[in-house]
């Protein structure tokens, strides 16, 4: 093998042998597929052989493929060690919370506390769809979302740990009709048409637990509206707007809107704090550390009484 091969080579022959597909392998990679596929023909002119059989039906590898397949992974399981063991501890943790009043800021709040010598830097990027891209690219550490809402292959390169089942909310207008109970029945939003992010790709996941919930209930999506950017602009929308929400009980306030949760079915939106797939850092040991202790202090992980998940996300929580 040249001795100057480009690991991202290297990467998209291991993605593409795993997946033996390369659209999820370009998935996986957060690249496209016509920029995977050169790098492929690039690796096997370095390489001067053939690693793939490509037909119009399957992707299989050559019998040269499979012999090179375990050296390019020792190949990259080195560069990363050597990756991480260049790192300073410390090195900034980048960790995205989304909003100041999330389950992510009280975590990482607690994170500051058990280790005060160390660097925390809070984003606020909503959406853990998003998120997912920049923490495979190295730009972001750590963030907070719902995990069933991902691909299999976005999901494959990221480590999670299911921290809280959040009870979902309605935000409504403080003139709405069901303004005034301390808490909605499902049925009674039937007919109503709620606003759930949809037309911001950085949130697909929580749009897509919104369709779920919505439907066979008569409750409608709001059409596609543009990324909102931060607090301030979300108020004047979503005001602007007469929007009522779907949202978490953990949620910012909204001056003139009532938040409430949802009742009969309970909802659960699980919340898992997500950081890249081989992360060493004291930073992500004390996040781990601070949402194990508040989960149990809290009782984050406990079910109301009828409870109610997507089976994508019961899923998680049963291999949590």
């Amino acid at each position: 093998m040249p001795r100057d091969t480009d690991p991202r080579l290297l990467r998209a022959f291991v993605a593409v042998a795993d997946e033996l597909h390369f659209t999820r392998a370009a998935a996986r990679l957060f690249t496209a597929q016509q920029a995977l596929s050169r790098d492929i023909r690039r690796l096997e002119e370095r390489l001067g052989a053939v690693l793939f059989v490509r037909t119009t039906r399957r992707v299989a590898l050559t019998a040269e493929g499979e012999r090179l397949l375990p050296y390019a992974r020792r190949v990259l399981a080195a560069h990363e060690e050597l990756a991480a063991a260049a790192a300073r501890d410390d090195r900034p943790l980048l960790v995205d919370i989304g909003v100041r009043i999330s389950t992510g800021g009280r975590v990482l709040d607690e994170a500051r506390r058990l280790a005060p010598g160390t660097e925390f830097v809070a984003r606020f990027h909503s959406g853990l769809t998003g998120a997912a891209g920049q923490l495979a690219a190295g730009r972001l550490d750590v963030s907070f979302g719902r995990v069933a809402g991902l691909a299999p292959e976005v999901l494959a390169g990221l480590g999670h740990r299911l921290v809280r089942l959040e009870r979902v909310a309605v935000l409504l207008p403080g003139g709405h009709r069901l303004a005034r109970l301390p808490a909605v029945p499902l049925d009674a939003l039937a007919g109503e048409t709620l606003y759930a992010g949809a037309g911001n790709e950085e949130t697909a996941e929580w749009t897509d637990y919104a369709r779920r919930l919505f439907t066979g209930r008569g409750i409608g999506l709001a059409a596609p509206f543009p990324k909102i950017e931060g607090e301030a602009e979300f108020t004047r929308v979503v005001r602007g707007r007469g929007w009522s929400v779907l949202a978490s009980e953990v949620f910012i306030e909204v001056p003139g809107m009532v938040l409430r949760p949802l009742t009969d079915p309970v909802p659960l939106s699980p919340v898992s704090m997500v950081w890249r797939r081989g992360l060493r850092h004291p930073g992500l040991d004390a996040l781990l550390t601070a949402a194990r202790r508040l989960g149990e202090e809290n009782r984050w992980s406990q079910r109301p009484e009828g409870a109610w998940l997507p089976e994508a996300d019961e899923q998680v929580v049963r291999a949590h």
